[in-house]
């Protein structure tokens, strides 16, 4: 299988410059950036590292994905965010899950072994709503098949044509969830494995808590109203 590296930005200077540097570009047919209109440089520094830059085609968290998937060449695609909160050389382990048939790939920082930056906290705001969301979607559409427990990270990897099957909103904020969701509605074989996730150490992240959440809640509630195909 042919694999490509999507790398998404909007103002990650500080990221880019940590994670680049340590990419596993050998182990990719195809890697390229899809940009939110970063002003600091990020954009830049990509094309001077020989990683090419692509403008999404609308505004909005959803259409990146979009725009992700439409310019893949290859059967499927990595998406990861270079925010310096992960390690890139966990990128080495998506294309063997997939080679396996998965149509779904995700970096969970929710399951045994892997660990979230709010671990070491007593109060974990961000890491119970990602898991509520999780239980959630499970038990309105999960038929068969293992739960998605980190139904909000970025990183994550789909076949294109698992992609474009399930007929992703080009709108909103919802992709990370929608994504999930949409694989247990159409029965899509899907798969997490670990990964420790560091607190950032530069930049700000771009989905405030209390906002976003309204919005995914949202989007469930507009789920329940959409048809399956």
């Amino acid at each position: 299988m042919k694999l490509t590296l999507c790398l998404l930005t909007w103002n990650e200077l500080g990221g880019c410059r940590r994670d680049v540097p340590l990419l596993p570009r050998f182990a990719f047919d195809e890697i390229f950036a899809i940009d939110g209109g970063s002003t600091d440089g990020t954009v830049e520094y990509l094309e001077e590292n020989g990683i090419p830059v692509h403008r999404q085609s609308l505004p909005g968290y959803n259409n990146s994905y979009i725009s992700a998937f439409r310019a893949c060449t290859t059967d499927a695609l990595i998406l990861f965010h270079p925010k310096g909160t992960v390690d890139p050389a966990e990128l080495l382990k998506v294309r063997p899950l997939l080679s396996e048939g998965y149509d779904l790939v995700v970096a969970s920082r929710m399951i045994a072994g892997a660990a979230n930056e709010e671990d070491g906290r007593f109060f974990k705001p961000r890491k119970w709503f990602v898991l509520a969301l999780a239980l959630v979607a499970s038990a309105l559409w999960r038929r068969e098949g293992i739960i998605v427990w980190d139904v909000l990270h970025g990183f994550r990897a789909m076949r294109r044509d698992a992609f474009f099957s399930i007929s992703p909103l080009e709108r909103g904020l919802s992709i990370d969830l929608e994504m999930v969701v949409r694989s247990y509605r159409h029965a899509l074989r899907r798969i997490e494995f670990p990964v420790s996730e560091r607190a950032r150490r530069e930049g700000e992240t771009h989905f405030r808590a209390f906002p976003t959440g309204r919005k995914l809640l949202r989007y469930l509630l507009f789920e329940l109203t959409r048809r399956s195909s």
